[in-house]
């Protein structure tokens, strides 16, 4: 029988204890293989990627010029007051499942199957958006040592390429794309150990090229071209002036998505309640330091109406005029996408190895090797799906796709955090939030201000997606929760 604070029906939830002792598939665990470094190094891989060799230069030169700096600020800021959330219940609660476990425990199982199936749009989503981004740069820095890709293996089907010959055609698939995720996902059957080995060697080498590039570009500085700090507002609310900086903020913040990836190794973890915390947190301060200096020395380096490029960090290289150091940055840029493509692949197996264990997902998705200690079939299954997504899906559909679903999850944790609070007085929490409610509802208020931004296109997706997971839910999730077996609540 359920105990009388866990109502059944679609209110349905875990407690605590439930989750931290709950089962493991198939009776292997995961391995405890990640230290702090690791736990650090995996949020600076997922979220210096795209955003920070992008996304600096568009947001200057669309909104709001070299204050885009404090753009980045403001951005930092919003993330912090929802990484604060998630470093206390990562702590509360360390085992693998991020938000979707979070929820379980506060908002019942309905909740935690809609923020779960949200998550598909964040991990599953985002890889493949990374992947064609990536597939952009190595097609270009393979091009510069002379080694050309057919266009029509570049790009999503039905795109517009120039073959070789100058003529026009249409694209069949994007293989580099493909190529790149399945590369990952073997690499992450192999074992966690050496995927965060590998991901720690390629922090490393995008994190020496972002600072080699802050340290270079430093004395290339030209003072006026950081006069107007702010410019003046052309009349259009977020063109320029504060509402730009504000705009600015809007866009900049999800260059940040992916530092909530950390949560979903807390299993792995080998000390989570002390390293989960500070993991998260000091992913979150080195990024935001790094993307406010870059965006220093860049709007400092080129003037901010020419940074609309999808290669800013390379234009401000060539206005420097260190030719070698072009195709270094390409390198990097290269690297940071491989990383943030190597944690939301790891992410998203996870999400669904502890909904496999829930039974709101098959069985299959929780079997873990025997040898590797990994969910194999979930990381296969996955990286086949997204290899898919990536090859045929253009990447602006792709990107429009991520990031309403990671808002919500934001929402969900913010609020979980005060439920628990109110629920679970008692309980030992080795991280605490401080000032609750505020902060928590300050990352609450923060993130439905942005998605009160986001098109309607991208609201109608959401329906349609969510429309979908609804019916997965009530035609097997339901019928299959052992929470709901467990208590006789199952349909």
């Amino acid at each position: 029988m359920a105990s009388k604070d866990q109502p059944s029906g679609l209110t349905a939830r875990k407690t605590v204890e439930d989750i931290i002792a709950g089962g493991e598939g198939d009776g292997h665990q995961l391995s405890k293989s990640l230290g702090l470094f690791s736990i650090i190094a995996m949020g600076i891989g997922a979220v210096i990627g795209a955003g920070i060799f992008v996304l600096t230069g568009t947001a200057a030169a669309q909104y709001a010029g070299p204050g885009i700096m404090l753009s980045f600020v403001a951005g930092g800021i919003a993330c912090a007051f929802v990484g604060l959330c998630y470093a206390e219940m990562a702590a509360l609660i360390p085992v693998a499942g991020s938000s979707y476990t979070y929820t379980y425990a506060t908002l019942g199982e309905l909740f935690a199957w809609i923020i779960g199936w949200d998550l598909i749009l964040e991990y599953a989503m985002g890889a493949a958006t990374v992947a064609v981004g990536w597939s952009g740069y190595v097609v270009s820095l393979l091009k510069d040592v002379g080694l050309v890709i057919p266009a029509r293996f570049t790009a999503a089907p039905g795109t517009a390429v120039k073959l070789a010959d100058g003529s026009d055609a249409t694209a069949f698939a994007n293989l580099p794309a493909v190529l790149i995720v399945a590369l990952l996902t073997l690499l992450l059957v192999r074992g966690t150990k050496e995927s965060a080995r590998l991901n720690n060697i390629m922090v490393a080498v995008k994190l020496t090229v972002v600072i080699a590039f802050i340290v270079l570009g430093y004395g290339y500085i030209k003072q006026a071209n950081w006069t107007p700090f702010i410019p003046d507002n052309d009349g259009n609310f977020g063109h320029f002036g504060w509402s730009g900086v504000l705009r600015g903020a809007g866009v900049v913040f999800f260059a940040f998505i992916g530092f909530d990836a950390v949560s979903t190794a807390a299993q792995e973890a080998k000390s989570p309640q002390r390293d989960m915390p500070i993991g998260i947190l000091g992913s979150l301060a080195i990024c935001t330091v790094l993307y406010v200096l870059v965006a220093a020395v860049l709007t400092g380096v080129v003037p901010y109406k020419d940074l609309n490029v999808p290669d800013p960090i390379a234009k401000g290289v060539d206005v420097i005029g260190i030719a070698w150091f072009s195709a270094l940055i390409k390198l990097g840029a290269l690297t940071g996408l491989t990383t943030v493509i190597l944690v939301l692949l790891y992410g998203q197996s996870r999400i669904f190895y502890t909904m496999a264990n829930d039974g709101l997902l098959p069985r299959l998705f929780a079997h873990v090797h025997p040898t590797y200690q990994t969910p194999y079939r979930s990381q296969l299954l996955i990286g086949s799906v997204v290899a898919v997504v990536a090859a045929l899906v253009p990447i602006g559909i792709l990107g429009e796709m991520v990031s309403i679903g990671t808002l919500a999850a934001f929402i969900l944790v913010c609020g979980s955090v005060i439920y628990l609070r109110r629920s679970d007085k008692k309980r030992p929490r080795p991280f605490r939030v401080p000032y609750v409610p505020m902060v928590p509802l300050l990352g609450i208020l923060s993130c439905l201000f942005l998605m009160a931004g986001l098109p309607l296109d991208t609201w109608i997706r959401l329906v349609v997606w969510m429309a979908i997971g609804f019916v997965i839910y009530y035609v097997y999730g339901r019928k299959h929760s052992v929470l709901r077996r467990r208590d006789g609540t199952a349909a």
